[in-house]
């Protein structure tokens, strides 16, 4: 090689070297479906993982029929809005859903202090009779909700600042009364589709964000 010739030789090489090292790259770096899978970690002594414990299936959201804003119980809804800007209908709903059953669950197990925080004073002082009656008789309330199939906005209504919505909802349940010997009272075991109309009220310039049940009845 002369002293002022241009070094073609080094740069071949070094074109083939680079052409190699992003050859491997794309082969290695490539997942071609039959590797497996990386794994979760795995707490020593085979203790399940968080994903393994909470592996049931998701129950289907509810159907859900907004009101068309344009109508009547849409536009009172919007006004609903222009009191308190975090409520939306569907909002709402999703927390009615929860209220609903949290409230089945409680009024079954006696709950009085869940029921306290999510009922008006005559709605619990309706719901405590109850549950007292069914105590002094030895009587046990069986219910099992297993799913909610729809739940829809009825009616609405603003006073001032005080908000009602009606809702029905139509669920599957298992709603069983047992007297003192085991018996059953009312109700049965079978699951049945029953369909409730619930109002809830709430004061929208409140700060406490709960809308409390203050009518329920079956349709």
């Amino acid at each position: 090689m002369n002293g002022g010739s241009f070094p073609v030789d080094l740069v071949l090489f070094g074109m083939v070297a680079a052409f190699l090292v992003l050859r491997l790259r794309s082969i290695l770096g490539r997942r071609t479906g039959f590797e497996r899978p990386p794994q979760p970690y795995q707490p020593v002594g085979g203790a399940p993982s968080v994903i393994d414990a909470q592996a049931e299936p998701v129950p289907a959201r509810p159907a859900r029929d907004l009101p068309d804003p344009a109508s009547a119980l849409g536009q009172t809804l919007s006004r609903m809005q222009g009191i308190d800007r975090n409520f939306t209908p569907s909002g709402f709903l999703d927390g009615a859903e929860k209220a609903f059953a949290m409230i089945v669950a409680a009024f079954a197990g006696g709950d009085r202090v869940a029921l306290r925080g999510l009922l008006s004073d005559d709605t619990y002082r309706a719901f405590e009779t109850a549950i007292a009656g069914r105590e002094a008789a030895g009587q046990t309330q069986e219910s099992d909700l297993k799913a909610i199939h729809a739940a829809t906005i009825e009616a609405a209504e603003l006073r001032n600042t005080v908000a009602q919505i009606t809702v029905k909802f139509v669920s599957d349940q298992v709603s069983l009364l047992r007297g003192a010997d085991g018996k059953e009272v009312s109700g049965t075991d079978a699951v049945t589709e029953l369909t409730d109309i619930w109002t809830f009220e709430r004061d929208l310039t409140a700060a406490d964000p709960t809308w409390r049940l203050i009518e329920a009845r079956s349709a």
